[in-house]
């Protein structure tokens, strides 16, 4: 042997895992990778070196990084509508409406800074996202918002003094206060931190209060 050939670092072989393992093990160092930085900058080198193993183990899993980054967001998506699905009532029984409502939107802004890489992937779209991952996410949205409609009007329902409000309204734009609230959460934490946002939801929640009294 000679002393090139012993100086010569030996080469990383890869745990063998079973196919599903390997794959979540990869999609999990693509999130990690995207800890501190954009979806733009991720690279396939990045994702392998998280993992711990080499660029050929990578390409078996996912034939190009479109492929990696589509796989990555749909995962992330599912997991994200499962949180939103926790912070929803149940029910409205002998509950304000817009309190409950308001509650909601306090409890999305804490998921989303409890998974800032998470949501950041979510309401901040990128450009690149595939076109069926944006469809996914449009679908979801409705969903959501028709759960939440359906709520609203069962708590409007329950108290006679909210019988004017439009539940397709007080729905849609509460959903759309938590998504804006959660993207400058998650984008901007320094200037946007949890105590600003939830001072401004109850501050929401005191004006409507006070109105309809």
């Amino acid at each position: 042997m000679t002393a090139t050939q012993e100086q010569r670092p030996r080469r990383r072989y890869a745990q063998r895992l079973p196919p599903h393992e390997r794959r979540a093990q990869l999609l999990d160092a693509a999130f990690t990778v995207l800890g501190d930085r954009e979806l733009h900058e991720l690279s396939m080198e990045a994702v392998a070196k998280v993992a711990g193993v080499g660029k050929p183990v990578l390409y078996t899993v996912f034939k190009t990084r479109a492929e990696l980054v589509e796989a990555l967001l749909e995962r992330e998506r599912e997991r994200g509508l499962e949180q939103i699905a926790d912070t929803l009532p149940e029910n409205l029984v002998d509950t304000d409406p817009v309190e409950a409502a308001l509650a909601t939107v306090e409890a999305f802004v804490d998921v989303a800074l409890a998974n800032p890489t998470r949501w950041r992937l979510i309401l901040a779209t990128p450009a690149s996202a595939p076109d069926e991952y944006r469809a996914a996410l449009r679908a979801a949205r409705a969903d959501i918002l028709e759960r939440a409609e359906a709520l609203v009007r069962v708590g409007i329902a329950m108290s006679p003094r909210w019988s004017a409000m439009d539940a397709d309204l007080l729905a849609n734009s509460t959903l759309t206060v938590a998504e804006m609230l959660g993207r400058l959460a998650v984008s901007e934490p320094r200037e946007y931190p949890r105590e600003r946002l939830r001072a401004y939801v109850r501050s929401i929640v005191t004006l409507l209060a006070g109105a309809r009294d």
